[in-house]
């Protein structure tokens, strides 16, 4: 089996438990490595510390999948991994029925199940997959089958990242790539019943690591006038109408998902509560001038790299100012941050620098991360990529 040895001062973090061997951390490759290849780490001296599969070119070339030199990553493994994964879920509650009936959820995380580079997604019976790595690309039919068979799916919809195929050197599938055909994703969420269109290319289909912080919004927003940016198909939105606001308005800036958000309010009788528009989230909230009691600023990743950071930083402290100034004295925001790039101290300064130059104070009440179907490795701070901030804003 090949080998990519490490440098000197960079062994530490893969002993104890970090997944990703970053590309600095690379001494040397052993020649004939291909794209894809299943590789041994070692440190400087020979020692072995784990396997993954080969990445050239990435930032990432090597993602830990077992730390023994025994085990087979063969199709055994991958349905043992997932029928892992599936009682972890069942843990959780996941599924579930009665009123608060959950069938969307995510069922293998990446590295959190011991699969990097896979994500794959729960919508009732059917199941959408993203491959991450031209390693887990390669092994795509035994993973589907095991898939199918651990998971019991119906069909499943490849919904692979475009960018990240380019990226990592192969060519993405799309749609159902195994079982029957498939024309929407259709779930509930804690008695909340959405169905997306498949051509709706967001993710996987939906954001099931807001679900926590979706059912706290919908509690909060009891009599109140609700701004939801950055909606998509307006989850916030509608939970937010269950929870009895007296307004809501979603805006988002694609007309797709307006229209799917629009029928799913009405599929869950809260049509009449609930006004979407098709609009500039940053617009809207520096226009809204203290209107609502209730924004919520949930963008898309601002910082997907590194070194787009403090780039982001600064829409983060500008959108926190807008969301600021879009409510009333002593009323709420929900800022929330899918960039693992910026953690949870990073996106608190930027709500403070936001707060100060709309010259009101942000107190912070809560904080809230991705939901327990997105599992973290303890040694891989990366993982925790999801953070959110509810804030009471009030004059200085």
């Amino acid at each position: 089996m090949p080998t990519v040895r490490l440098k000197p001062g960079h062994v530490q973090p893969v002993w104890a438990g970090h997944p990703w061997v970053y590309a600095q951390a690379v001494d040397a490759v052993d020649r004939g490595t291909t794209a894809g290849d299943e590789v041994s780490v070692i440190d400087p001296r020979g020692n072995f510390l784990g396997r993954g599969f080969f990445s050239p070119g990435s930032a990432i070339p090597v993602r830990l999948l077992v730390r023994d030199a025994t085990t087979q990553i063969d199709a055994d493994f991958f349905r043992r991994r997932f029928e892992r994964a599936q009682e972890l879920r069942a843990s959780l509650g996941l599924p579930s029925e009665g009123p608060d009936r959950t069938t969307g959820f995510r069922v293998v995380h990446a590295e959190g199940d011991g699969v990097p580079g896979l994500i794959v997604d729960r919508y009732g019976d059917v199941l959408a997959v993203q491959f991450g790595t031209i390693g887990m690309k390669r092994r795509e039919a035994m993973i589907l089958e095991a898939l199918s068979s651990a998971l019991g799916a119906r069909a499943i919809v490849d919904r692979t990242s475009h960018q990240t195929a380019k990226l990592e050197g192969f060519e993405p599938a799309s749609g159902v790539v195994h079982g029957k055909p498939v024309e929407a994703f259709e779930l509930s969420e804690r008695g909340l019943r959405f169905r997306i269109p498949l051509e709706l290319g967001q993710k996987t289909g939906f954001y099931f690591d807001q679900r926590s912080l979706r059912a706290r919004v919908e509690h909060l927003a009891r009599g109140q006038r609700v701004l939801d940016t950055y909606a998509f198909v307006g989850a916030f939105a509608i939970a937010a109408a269950r929870g009895g606001a007296r307004e809501v308005v979603a805006v988002d800036e694609s007309a797709a998902a307006i229209d799917v958000g629009v029928a799913c309010a009405a599929m869950n009788g809260v049509g009449d509560r609930v006004r979407f528009v098709k609009a500039d989230a940053r617009k809207e909230l520096a226009d809204a001038r203290g209107a609502f009691d209730l924004v919520i600023a949930d963008p898309p990743r601002l910082a997907p790299t590194r070194g787009a950071r403090e780039q982001a930083l600064l829409a983060y402290s500008k959108l926190a100012e807008n969301a600021c100034g879009a409510v009333r004295p002593g009323g709420l925001i929900v800022l929330c941050s899918c960039s693992a790039a910026v953690d949870l101290t990073a996106l608190t300064r930027a709500l403070a620098t936001g707060a100060a130059r709309a010259s009101v104070q942000a107190t912070v009440l809560e904080r809230w991360f991705q939901g327990p179907d997105h599992p973290v490795p303890a040694a891989f701070g990366e993982g925790l990529y999801l953070k959110a901030l509810i804030a009471r804003i009030e004059p200085r």
